[in-house]
C-alpha cells in the first residue's frame, strides 16, 4: 500500500538506534517537520537546475510535487525519495538553444522523449528481473555509483555556494555537525532543518553587524550585496499559477508553461542524459536499500520507469526533467527516518510552493553560505555510503579488477572528466564515470586469469539484514534463489 502509515512506537520519542521504515511514521507534527526538511534539502537545486536550463523555477517546483507522488504511488510507497529537477540535462539543454530556431519547447520536446526511453527502460527491468541488472551492477561497481552520486556534488559546493560565505558556512557546518551528534531523540533527526534555519538568522545577524559582504553572488559574479535579501519575497504575490509563456517587450521569450515540440536532432543531444538518470536511480535505489536494510531489487524497475513518467509529465506542460534526489537520501541518512509520510509531504508543500510566489522567493532567499554549509555535509554522506557498500559486501580491492576500472571511474566521475565526441554531444562527469567503471570492470573481468575472477565480488549485492533471503532471480521472492548470504 502507497497510503497508510503505522505509527511508529509513541510516534515521539526515538532511541539512538531507533529507524522508522517507509510504512512507518511519527506524530503529524513531527512528520511535517522532517517533509519541511525534505523541502528545504531539494528546493536549491530543483530552483536553480531549471533557470539554467532556461525553464520556469516556479513550474519545476510544482511539478517536482506533482512526480513525486506519482513515483511513491508507482513504487507503492516502497522506495521513499523525491523527485527534483535533474542536472544531467543541463548541458544537453545549452547545446539545443543554441541550434538556430531552438525554443523552450525544442528543449522541453526532447527531454519528454528521454522520459519516454526511461520508462520503457524501467518496464524491461521490471518484467525481466532485475537479476541481469545486478550482473551489470555488482556491489564494487553500485558502490562506486553511489559514491560518484554524492562526490559529484562536491564542485558546486566548492564553486557555487561556499564561496559566496565562507564563514557562514563553516559556522553552519559546524552547527549541523554538534546538532546531529549532541543532540538526543528528534532534535537531533532535523539538525538539517534547524542548521539552515541558525544559518539564516546569522546572515541576517551579520548583514546588521558587519554590513554588506563582498563575495561571488549564485551566477559568480562578484559584487557588494546584503546575504539576506528579502526583496523578491516583498514584491512577490500570495498566490498565481506558473505563467504561460510570452514575449517581451525585447522580443524574447519569457518562459513559462507551454506544450513541448519535437526535433530528431534535439533529442539525439539529450538521449545521453538517460545513462545519468539510469545509474542516479540505480544508485540511489540501492542507497535507501541499504539504510533500509531492506530487498528493493523487486522495486528497481518501479523506480527507474517512476522516474521516466515523471520527466514526461513535467515536460509535458513545460517543466524541468526529475531524478530521484541524492540530497534527500542524505537527509534520510542523518535522520534515519524513511517514512513515505514525509515525503508526501514535502511534495505538497512543493505543489504550494509553485502556486506560491512569495513562498517560493522566501526559500530562495536562502543565502548561498548557508546552503554551503548544509550541502557540504549531505552531499558528503551520500558519497560515504558507496564506500559503506563496499564493506558491507566485503569488496577486495587488493584485486586488480574491483581496483583499477573503479579507481578510473571514480575519478572520472569526480573530477567531472569530459570525453568530446562533437561539438555538440559530450559525455562526461557521472554518465561518463559510471560507463567506464562499468565497462571496464567487465572488461578487466573477462580478460583476467580464473584465478583472479574467482576471488573477486560477486553480481549480487547485499541489501537485507543477517538471515534473509536475497531474491537472486528478481522474480519477487526466493523460490529458486541461491542460500542465504550472511553478514558476520
Amino acid at each position: 500500500m502507497a497510503l497508510g502509515w503505522k505509527l511508529h512506537g509513541d510516534g515521539k520519542t526515538l532511541g539512538p538506534d531507533e529507524v522508522v521504515a517507509p510504512d512507518e511514521r511519527l506524530s503529524w507534527g513531527r512528520t511535517v517537520g522532517l517533509g519541511a526538511q525534505h523541502v528545504v534539502a531539494m528546493f536549491g537545486a530543483t530552483f536553480v537546475f531549471p533557470l539554467l536550463m532556461g525553464l520556469n523555477a516556479q513550474l519545476a517546483i510544482m511539478m517536482s510535487g506533482i512526480a513525486t507522488i506519482c513515483f511513491l504511488l508507482i513504487v507503492g510507497g516502497k522506495v521513499p525519495s523525491y523527485l527534483g529537477t535533474s542536472a544531467a540535462f543541463v548541458g544537453a539543454a545549452a547545446a539545443i538553444r543554441s541550434q538556430e530556431g531552438a525554443t523552450s519547447a525544442t528543449v522541453t520536446g526532447a527531454i519528454l522523449v528521454a522520459g519516454f526511453v526511461l520508462t520503457l527502460v524501467g518496464v524491461a527491468i521490471h518484467f525481466l528481473g532485475s537479476r541481469l541488472l545486478h550482473q551489470v551492477l555488482p556491489p564494487v561497481v553500485t558502490g562506486a555509483v553511489v559514491m560518484l552520486i554524492g562526490f559529484n556534488l562536491a564542485p558546486v559546493v566548492a564553486n557555487v555556494y561556499w564561496p559566496q560565505d565562507q564563514w557562514v558556512a563553516l559556522c553552519v557546518m559546524t552547527f549541523a555537525i554538534v546538532c546531529a551528534v549532541a543532540f538526543r531523540g528528534f532534535i537531533g533527526r532535523i539538525a538539517i532543518f534547524l542548521a539552515l534555519v541558525f544559518g539564516f538568522v546569522l546572515s541576517w545577524v551579520f548583514d546588521g553587524i558587519f554590513g554588506m559582504i563582498t563575495a561571488s553572488d549564485g551566477t559568480g559574479k562578484v559584487t557588494d550585496h546584503f546575504r539576506v535579501n528579502l526583496d523578491a519575497f516583498n514584491s512577490a504575490p500570495w498566490f498565481g499559477f506558473p505563467p504561460v509563456s510570452s514575449i517581451g517587450p525585447d522580443g524574447k521569450e519569457i518562459v513559462g508553461a507551454h506544450l513541448p515540440s519535437f526535433s530528431v536532432a534535439a533529442i539525439l543531444l539529450v538521449l545521453p542524459a538517460v545513462i545519468a538518470l539510469i545509474a542516479e536511480n540505480t544508485g540511489h535505489v540501492k542507497a535507501v536499500a541499504e539504510m533500509t536494510k531492506t530487498n528493493l531489487d523487486p522495486y528497481m524497475g518501479r523506480a527507474i520507469g517512476a522516474d521516466g513518467v515523471g520527466t514526461m509529465l513535467a515536460s509535458a506542460v513545460g517543466g524541468s526533467p526529475t531524478t530521484t534526489y541524492a540530497e534527500n537520501i542524505g537527509v534520510m541518512a542523518a535522520t534515519r527516518v524513511y517514512s513515505t509520510a514525509a515525503y508526501y509531504v514535502a511534495a505538497v508543500v512543493a505543489i504550494v510552493f509553485g502556486l506560491s510566489p512569495k513562498f517560493g522567493a522566501l526559500v530562495a532567499a536562502t543565502p548561498g553560505g548557508v546552503l554551503g554549509g548544509i550541502t557540504v555535509v549531505l552531499y558528503g554522506m551520500i558519497g560515504l555510503l558507496g564506500a559503506k557498500i563496499w564493506k558491507e559486501n566485503g569488496v577486495d580491492f587488493a584485486n586488480p579488477i574491483n581496483l583499477v576500472p573503479v579507481a578510473a571511474g571514480i575519478v572520472i566521475g569526480i573530477g567531472n572528466v569530459n570525453l568530446v565526441f562533437t561539438k555538440d554531444f559530450q559525455l562526461g562527469g557521472i554518465a561518463l564515470g559510471t560507463i567506464v567503471a562499468i565497462g571496464a570492470y567487465h572488461l578487466a573481468r573477462n580478460l583476467a586469469p580464473a584465478d583472479l575472477r574467482e576471488r573477486a565480488d560477486g553480481a549480487m549485492i547485499i541489501v537485507g539484514p543477517a538471515g534473509y533471503d536475497h531474491d537472486d532471480d528478481g522474480d519477487g521472492d526466493d523460490t529458486g534463489d541461491r542460500p542465504d548470504r550472511r553478514r558476520p
